[in-house]
């Protein structure tokens, strides 16, 4: 699943997405890390919210009518956390084979690249594949699920 943050083009696998919804405020945890936007009701489960750009190092996001949130349901060690990850846009499913897939570079980036599994050539530049474990942190995921 591909989507945007500002200009740069990201991917999840498919396989993580439970669903895409309509951007709307969170419900506010008090002293939460700043990526965590709140809480999120969805289909009455309480989904924690993260600012995807600001846990890369970005700018926080300011949303549009584009705006999206991924509800994702991403394996963890011995668990599955259930997360909603706010993108600026979301475009399409594209798939994309082993042999495409390049090493994250460690230069030349405006965000952390620690979080990043490998980049994909494209036309119009390269699309990054964001590794989810890596993402999140056993304190991160801590966090997250003791807010849901």
């Amino acid at each position: 699943m591909t989507f945007s943050l500002g200009e740069e083009i990201f991917a999840v696998p498919v396989e993580v997405v439970r669903e895409i919804l309509d951007y709307a405020e969170a419900f506010k945890i008090p002293n939460g890390p700043d990526y965590l936007l709140g809480l999120r009701d969805v289909r009455g489960q309480g989904v924690p919210t993260i600012d995807l750009r600001l846990k890369l190092g970005m700018s926080k996001t300011v949303p549009t009518p584009h705006t999206r949130v991924l509800v994702l349901d991403v394996p963890m060690e011995n668990r599955v956390l259930t997360l909603g990850l706010v993108a600026d846009r979301v475009f399409e499913v594209t798939p994309f084979r082993r042999d495409q897939i390049e090493a994250a570079p460690d230069i030349g980036v405006r965000w952390r690249s620690d979080y990043i599994a490998g980049v994909v050539r494209r036309e119009n530049g390269f699309v990054v594949i964001v590794d989810l474990a890596r993402l999140l942190s056993r304190e991160d995921a801590s966090v997250l699920q003791s807010a849901a």
